[in-house]
């Protein structure tokens, strides 16, 4: 049998079921002395996009002849859209366009995002959202000759959806433990010593290696407030009388504990563990309890309601303690090999009006300037087609919103279909990123206050890369 690391072990998802739920997944390790600037206030939150949303039906090419290039090797997508219908979403005259102040920048191409996207036009527009082409995860810079010659470095098991994922928020396959979310509270976290690590690195939904950090702790928060045990949130178990309520407050007690004198180590561990996730529970509870929350209708979507929690938690960071946080969320369904027409236009239109509630509840609460929304996901699609759907693809483009952000601008490159050129692989044209995943997030990190020390220890292959191309912030 493998040797296990106790404390590993403890911070793996299955170590103790209950503790996600309850509210903690703890990094045990110290951080040495860092530098970053923590005045303020200043969130992040991540919107993962899971399954691989594709990026060539998201951002789509306007001007007349780039339209044509991507309807030419998409043809099948594009009658399942109907597209020659007055009617049809990705009719071109439907598309909303873009104006980026740097249009210049471009040769005379022109983009646009489908009618369900109106929410994030309307941000575009107005310099709150900007568009960041052609990210995906490098090594370092690639070409295609590169690329079919191996002559660089290349991620590992590309095209892969547990492995791309863990890429994008670790820059390591499955099975990475540090994700580069958790690494940048923990930076703030060294730099602020009187900030509670408890709250640092919030998830609105699942525990993924996104937030894991060596100091901050990944709390899970759900909406309406985190998740109890079940034989204390559940009253019907122990019975919904004075006994019962007597019963229940023992086991919060017993749960609540870490002094336990056991010699297995991995029993201490546990205990300690489970004690600490109960406490952080009723932590929160309270804040919530005593907080004034938002009055912005979310939508009743899974991710309305996840960005719903992220707000509510941002209106009390003050009762929490904290002054740095990153916040996870996730949105399923983007694997599109099949009925995409379908499925991608309900995807979008959840995640516009997601968003734009969100920035809603910010201005609210007086925010807006202090947060950053951004999306990730496994890897763009195919350029070509297979009918109705499109298949696993590489590089693709991403929206980053807020206050701070300098919107209204395309950042990076947004290629046209062009299958011979270098921007793509041979093999059913996937796009080569020109944007490494550590680019696009030393740009986030900055902002949010790291030093460049702090951003080359979190993201070890940005050294390799121009980061200045990528500053999408005032």
């Amino acid at each position: 049998m493998a040797n296990i690391n106790r404390r590993a072990f403890l911070n793996g998802a299955g170590a103790l079921g209950f503790l996600g739920g309850a509210g903690v997944l703890s990094g045990l390790n110290a951080m040495g002395a860092h530098a970053a600037d923590t005045t303020g206030y200043k969130a992040l939150v991540c919107i993962f996009l899971k399954g691989g949303i594709d990026h060539a039906d998201t951002v789509l090419p306007y001007d007349q002849p780039s339209y044509d290039m991507l309807r030419g090797v998409r043809t099948g997508l594009f009658n399942t859209y109907n597209a020659n219908s007055s009617g049809s979403s990705r009719n071109r005259q439907n598309l909303l366009k873009l104006n980026p102040e740097n249009a210049g920048d471009f040769g005379g191409r022109e983009f646009a995002l489908p009618v369900q996207l109106s929410p994030l036009h309307d941000m575009f527009e107005s310099g709150e959202l900007a568009v960041v082409g052609n990210v995906g995860p490098l090594i370092e810079p690639t070409t295609r000759t590169q690329y079919e010659a191996r002559s660089v470095a290349l991620p590992k098991r590309l095209f892969s959806h547990n492995d791309q994922q863990s890429t994008w928020m670790a820059l390591g396959v499955e099975g990475a433990r540090f994700g580069w979310g958790g690494k940048f509270a923990d930076a703030a976290l060294a730099s602020d010593p009187s900030a509670n690590p408890l709250f640092a690195a919030i998830t609105a939904r699942s525990n993924d290696v996104f937030l894991s950090g060596e100091t901050a702790r990944q709390f899970q928060a759900q909406s309406g407030g985190p998740v109890d045990l079940n034989v204390i949130q559940n009253r019907s178990i122990l019975g919904r009388n004075d006994a019962g309520d007597a019963a229940r407050a023992r086991m919060q007690e017993f749960f609540g504990r870490s002094d336990f004198g056991s010699s297995n180590l991995f029993e201490r561990d546990s205990a300690a563990a489970s004690g600490r996730a109960v406490r952080n529970t009723e932590d929160y509870k309270q804040a919530v309890e005593n907080g004034l929350g938002v009055s912005t209708v979310f939508p009743n979507s899974g991710l309305g309601g996840q960005l719903r929690t992220v707000a509510e938690t941002i209106a009390i960071r003050n009762l929490l303690g904290v002054g740095r946080q990153v916040f996870y969320v996730t949105d399923g369904g983007y694997d599109t090999h099949s009925n995409q027409a379908g499925s991608l236009t309900n995807r979008h239109t959840q995640i516009a009006e997601a968003m734009a509630a969100f920035r809603t509840a910010m201005l609210e609460i007086g925010d807006w300037n202090n947060v950053t929304m951004f999306t990730m996901s496994d890897f763009g699609r195919t350029t070509i087609d297979n009918g109705d759907g499109t298949d696993h693809g590489w590089g693709g483009h991403h929206f980053v919103a807020g206050g701070a952000v300098n919107g209204k601008r395309v950042y990076g490159d947004i290629p046209q279909a062009d299958l011979g050129s270098e921007d793509y692989t041979k093999s059913r044209g996937r796009l080569i990123p020109g944007i490494s995943v550590e680019q696009y997030a030393a740009s986030l990190g900055s902002w949010f206050g790291l030093d460049q020390n702090e951003l080359n220890a979190a993201l070890p292959n940005l050294q390799n890369f121009n980061t200045s191309s990528v500053n999408v912030f005032v």
